[in-house]
C-alpha cells in the first residue's frame, strides 16, 4: 500500500492513474482510499480551515444539495471512496437452457399471490418482464417474485400506463430531461438529463417524477435487436447547489434499482464542477456496485466517443 501525505492547504483527495478514471475524488477528512487495479492507495486529507463548510460528511452534501444528506453522519471524521479499475459486470445474467421452466414457476406464483396485479404488457403475466426480473436475480424464483411484486405494486400505484403527454407538459418544456432521436455509436437509447434546468419544488416533484418515468418507459420501448439497456447523459454544465435534488435523486436510485433494474447501461457525468463532488461523495455508497456504470467526461468526449457527427444531442452541439 502507497500512502501519500498532502498539503495542509489540500481538502480535496485524487487518485491519478492512468487506468483509474478522475471519478475517483472525494472531499472528507482523515484517509481516503482509493483502489488502484488490485493495489490500493491511501491518501491522507487534512482539512483545511479555509474548507470549514466541509469539515463533515454532513457539511459536505450540504454544501452540494442545501440541505442534509439522509442517513449520513456528521461526526464521521472521514469517508473512503473505492474505485475498481475494471468495471464489474453489471448486466443482467444470460439466458440458460429451459428457461421456461423458472418464468412458469414466477408466473404461477404471482397468480396465486398476487391475483390483484395487473395481467398484460407489463403486468404478471409478461413472460418478457417475468424473465427480465429472472435475469437481474440470477433465476433464484423466490428472489425474482419478490422484486417483481415491489415492482407491479409501484407500477400500479404511480399509475405508470397512464401517464401521458399532457401529464408531464411542463416538465417536458423546461428542457431539464429529453430522450434523445438518435442512438448512440453503440446503438443504446439516449436519455439527456440537463441538471442546471432542473429546479426543486415539492408542489412540481410528482411531475418531474412522471416525466422520468415516461421517458425510460419510452427508452425502453425504442430498445433496437440486440440491445437492453440505455445510456444515461447528465450534462452538469452550469450545476449550482439550487439544482441539486435530493428527493428526486432518491427517486431515481428507486427506480434503477427496484422497477428498472439493469436498464442502465451507463451514466456519463459531463463537466461536473466542483460543487458536484461532495454530493456525488454522498450518493455513491448508496448506489454500491452501480457506481461502476458511472463515467465522468468532458462534453467533448461525449460528443467523439458516444456519437457521430450527425447524431450529437442538440444541447452538446455548441
Amino acid at each position: 500500500m502507497r500512502t501519500f501525505a498532502l498539503s495542509n492547504k489540500m481538502a480535496v483527495a485524487v487518485a491519478a492513474h492512468p487506468v483509474v478514471p478522475a471519478t475517483a475524488r472525494a472531499l472528507c477528512r482523515g484517509a481516503t482510499q482509493i483502489r488502484n487495479g488490485a493495489e490500493p492507495v491511501s491518501v491522507l486529507v487534512p482539512v483545511s480551515t479555509s474548507f470549514s463548510r466541509l469539515e463533515s460528511v454532513r457539511g459536505a452534501g450540504k454544501l452540494a444539495f442545501g440541505r442534509d444528506l439522509p442517513g449520513c453522519n456528521g461526526y464521521r471524521s472521514h469517508c473512503s471512496v473505492r474505485v475498481r479499475a475494471s468495471q464489474p459486470s453489471l448486466e443482467a445474467v444470460p439466458v440458460p437452457a429451459g428457461y421456461q421452466t423458472f418464468v412458469d414457476q414466477v408466473k404461477s406464483r404471482l397468480e396465486a399471490e398476487r391475483p390483484d396485479l395487473p395481467v398484460g404488457k407489463n403486468g404478471r403475466d409478461d413472460e418478457d418482464l417475468l424473465l427480465w426480473f429472472l435475469r437481474d436475480r440470477k433465476f433464484d424464483v423466490d428472489a425474482a417474485v419478490e422484486k417483481i411484486t415491489t415492482a407491479l405494486v409501484w407500477r400500479k400505484e404511480f399509475g405508470v400506463d397512464e401517464i401521458t403527454k399532457d401529464s408531464i407538459s411542463r416538465a417536458a418544456a423546461s428542457g431539464e430531461a429529453y430522450l434523445h432521436t438518435s442512438l448512440s455509436k453503440d446503438g443504446k437509447p439516449v436519455i439527456v438529463v440537463t441538471s442546471a434546468k432542473h429546479f426543486p419544488n415539492d408542489a412540481e416533484l410528482p411531475e418531474s417524477q412522471r416525466h422520468c418515468v415516461y421517458l425510460i418507459e419510452k427508452a425502453l420501448s425504442q430498445l433496437p435487436p440486440g440491445c437492453e439497456t440505455f445510456l444515461g447523459i447528465f450534462d452538469l454544465r452550469g450545476f449550482k447547489q439550487k439544482n441539486g435534488d435530493l428527493k428526486f435523486t432518491k427517486f431515481l436510485i428507486d427506480a434503477f434499482f427496484k422497477y428498472y433494474p439493469k436498464r442502465l447501461g451507463q451514466v456519463l457525468f459531463v463537466d461536473a464542477p466542483f460543487i458536484f463532488q461532495p454530493g456525488w461523495a454522498m450518493i455513491k455508497p448508496l448506489v454500491g456496485k452501480y457506481a461502476a456504470l458511472v463515467r465522468f467526461c468532458s462534453a467533448d468526449e461525449v460528443r467523439n466517443d458516444y456519437f457521430t457527427l450527425d447524431t450529437i444531442p442538440e444541447s452538446f452541439k455548441q
